[in-house]
């Protein structure tokens, strides 16, 4: 009788491996005497029912905190799938560590989550496979994972504007990025902090703050912020205190101080005004120098408008100085007024420009820097009978007189298109005419940019008077002719009264309050403007 090297145990099939029945079905069982083992047929494969499984493989390591939020009490997470290993039993479990922490968990399927790591920081994962007959190898190690969690959200802090922009300056404080690095931190304005506006990211990851533009002038926003990084978004903060957006009305100017009027002539003619001291932004200031600024006010706001008085004029036959003009203001633009023509002293001469000067006063007065010119000279000779210099423009010098002749020009004065066409103002006064001791008259000083003409030496009623400038072009007067022999010296010219014209767009309208005299144009080209002639008072845009 032939020996049987696998023989049937209990009723079972045996042999070795080859000898497993070609067609099984699932439950069937077989014990392999090769292996020493008792496996059954899953339907796939021979699976060993009575031995230790075999080392299992991961499959793979991933971050399974990625779509949690963020909270102080949530730590990452990583998922490992396993493989089973081929022969041997059927695990029951499965075992995965961390190789530094001291992380483990297990799991009956071959899906093990460890939990309670680290968010940030890379774990290298390794792990096991068991039954109730004994545990795997350990597999080799898996490649490092990093956990990480959507961000924490920051914390609020406020909302600021200032009265020269529409921008917002809005302040966070970042918190955790939950183990990934950010990709954005958005703010979102809500209006009336109920409706999302469209919101805007800060120029870096690690900002704390943003400069917030294009938000409506008049309304009031809240605030919130998010920060987000590979995982997703973090909560939203609170919402920052409530901010209205100023209106800011872009303004250019033209403010032209009161002209200095003219000296009289008792002894000797009489020195011109000077213009009142010219300042603009829009196009060349006083002086011949450069455009000043814009301003930026806030609609609703009051501010301050003074239009300055031309000098008084001075009687026939007295010698007195001219009388400075009157300072105009806008907010904070103030020009200087025009210094009156010297008569016996250079009490008033200085000023926005500067006055003529007489024979009393030799030297005319200086301008102010970036307003006016000085005033010219009077003729060189310190005779009664020669002319006197023309008062300053806010583009040239007075002239001086010459010598026991002609009165010195006043200077020329500036162009400006700010009302849409080009009108020049605030010129200087002529200056006062002397008589040659022959006996010859000669005429005053000529003027433009509204100055007065300066007093001839022909002599008669009125003839040496000189004459008033333009009212509310700044201009100076003219100074009074001299003629000994007939009536001696004549009255000066009155300085003209300032103004200021404000231009801005079409969009505002403007309040001109009480005590002051003014219009506002229809728009044109984008603008309106106003013309305000006389007063002091406040105005105003909506």
């Amino acid at each position: 009788m032939a020996f049987q090297q696998f023989p049937q145990k209990l009723g079972i099939p045996s042999g070795n491996t080859a000898a497993r029945p070609a067609s099984p079905v699932i439950g069937d069982t077989f014990y392999n005497g090769e292996l020493e083992i008792l496996e059954i047929w899953n339907g796939t494969s021979w699976v060993a029912v009575s031995a230790p499984p075999s080392t299992p493989q991961i499959v793979s390591v991933t971050n399974a905190s990625s779509g949690d939020a963020y909270t102080t009490s949530t730590a990452g997470k990583l998922a490992v799938v396993f493989q089973p290993g081929s022969g041997g039993g059927t695990p029951s479990q499965y075992n995965a560590f961390t190789t530094a922490g001291g992380f483990s968990a297990s799991s009956s399927s071959t899906t093990v989550t460890l939990t309670g790591l680290t968010l940030g920081t890379a774990f290298t994962v390794y792990g096991n496979g068991q039954n109730n007959f004994g545990t795997t190898t350990n597999t080799p190690n898996a490649a490092p994972v990093t956990p990480s969690t959507r961000p924490e959200a920051p914390t609020i802090g406020t909302a600021s504007t200032s009265s020269t922009t529409t921008n917002v300056t809005v302040t966070w404080t970042l918190g955790s990025n939950g183990g990934s690095p950010l990709s954005a931190i958005t703010v979102t304005p809500y209006l009336n902090g109920t409706t999302a506006q469209t919101s805007q990211n800060a120029a870096t990851t690690s900002a704390t703050s943003i400069a917030f533009t294009g938000l409506t002038a008049g309304s009031a926003y809240t605030f919130k912020v998010k920060t987000t990084n590979a995982n997703g978004d973090s909560p939203e903060t609170s919402a920052t205190n409530s901010v209205t957006i100023p209106i800011i009305v872009p303004v250019d100017f033209l403010v032209i101080a009161g002209g200095g009027s003219g000296a009289g002539g008792n002894s000797g003619a009489g020195g011109a005004g000077g213009a009142g001291g010219y300042r603009t932004s829009a196009g060349t200031s006083g002086a011949n120098s450069t455009a000043e600024s814009q301003l930026s006010l806030n609609g609703g706001t009051n501010y301050s408008v003074v239009i300055g008085a031309g000098g008084a004029a001075i009687a026939a036959s007295s010698s007195s100085n001219g009388n400075k003009g009157t300072d105009s203001t806008f907010s904070t633009i103030t020009s200087a007024g025009g210094g009156g023509g010297c008569g016996t002293s250079t009490a008033t001469r200085d000023g926005g420009s500067g006055g003529g000067g007489s024979i009393s006063s030799t030297t005319g007065g200086s301008g102010t820097a970036n307003q006016g010119t000085s005033g010219g000279n009077a003729g060189s000779s310190p005779n009664p009978n020669y002319a006197a210099g023309g008062g300053g423009g806010s583009s040239t010098q007075g002239g001086n007189g010459v010598t026991a002749s002609f009165g010195g020009a006043g200077g020329e004065g500036t162009a400006s298109t700010i009302t849409g066409s080009s009108v020049t103002r605030a010129g200087g006064g002529g200056g006062g005419a002397g008589r040659e001791p022959g006996g010859n008259n000669f005429d005053g000083g000529t003027a433009s940019g509204g100055g007065g003409a300066g007093g001839s030496s022909y002599g008669g009623a009125g003839t040496n008077d000189g004459k008033n400038a333009t009212a509310n072009f700044g201009a100076g007067g003219g100074g009074a002719g001299y003629n000994p022999t007939q009536g001696g010296g004549g009255a000066s010219g009155a300085g003209g009264s300032g103004v200021v014209i404000l231009r801005y767009p079409d969009t505002r309208t403007i309040t001109i309050g009480a005590g002051l005299t003014g219009t506002e144009s229809s728009a044109s080209g984008g603008f309106k403007r106003a013309t305000i002639t006389a007063g002091s008072g406040n105005v105003s845009w909506s």
